[in-house]
């Protein structure tokens, strides 16, 4: 793909994981994050395999998963033209060219749309809304990021085609839709396991990590949670810090 659309006005460059990714992205508007970070950091794939990415935006989650796990071939999917030419020259800015591919399209339109065959993991952050009327409406940068204009449906059916039989799923998604994802992946998908996230010990889990594997049958487990706060002042725990340096991964 040619990186040749018109891209965001005011473009900043970020070091990811201890310097070791270099990520251009808008100054304003989506930004990549800790979810990001949480994602890629749960995606433990072998050299040679290839992860498939719904709605990768600049790249920060492929960009980071290939520091992390050396060798993984990289396929994004991604519906906003200046989001997807930035992913391409994050791509080209870490040194991934020759093992990257970015694709232009939408989730909405199947899995089969992409013109690949399924590979051997296959992970999102989907937008967190479905239902407009159901919060204020986001900053027009941040709309396509929150607000899953074909449901949440749209996006775990491109996830369960983006695999072959006993590959893996990982989502990172609200822990209010943990039921739905559940359900949802769950029509073809199975052996789940979730890691709630906590902003504090003493809050409620506000986000989720799910690892489904394609037709697998294990009995779903309940993992230990990640904090990613405590209340001494430190800006995070010590095992989140660490998974933003790259020093720690999720494991399942």
């Amino acid at each position: 793909m040619d990186a040749v659309e018109t891209l965001p006005t005011e473009i900043v460059e970020n070091g990811l994981l201890n310097g070791r990714v270099r990520l251009r992205q808008p100054a304003r508007g989506y930004r990549a994050g800790m979810d990001a970070a949480l994602l890629a950091a749960a995606v433990p794939a072998e050299a040679g395999q290839r992860v498939i990415e719904a709605g990768c935006g600049a790249g920060a989650v492929l960009m980071q998963i290939a520091a992390r796990r050396p060798g993984v071939m990289l396929t994004g999917l991604e519906r906003d033209p200046a989001m997807a030419a930035l992913a391409v020259e994050n791509a080209t800015l870490n040194g991934l060219a020759a093992t990257t591919a970015i694709r232009p399209g939408d989730v909405a339109a199947g899995f089969r749309a992409l013109g690949v065959e399924p590979g051997d993991w296959a992970v999102s952050n989907p937008p967190f809304f479905d239902d407009a009327g159901a919060l204020r409406a986001p900053a027009e940068g941040k709309r396509g990021a929150w607000m899953a204009d074909d449901g949440l449906r749209a996006w775990t059916d491109f996830l369960l085609k983006a695999v072959k039989e006993g590959g893996r799923i990982v989502v990172i998604h609200r822990a209010d839709r943990l039921a739905d994802l559940l359900a949802l992946l769950g029509e073809k998908a199975g052996s789940f396991a979730i890691r709630p996230v906590h902003a504090f010990a003493d809050e409620p889990a506000k986000r989720v990590l799910v690892h489904a594997i394609k037709t697998g049958r294990a009995p779903l487990r309940l993992l230990p949670a990640l904090v990613l706060h405590d209340r001494d002042g430190a800006k995070h725990t010590d095992q989140a810090e660490a998974i933003l340096r790259g020093e720690a991964a999720l494991d399942w």
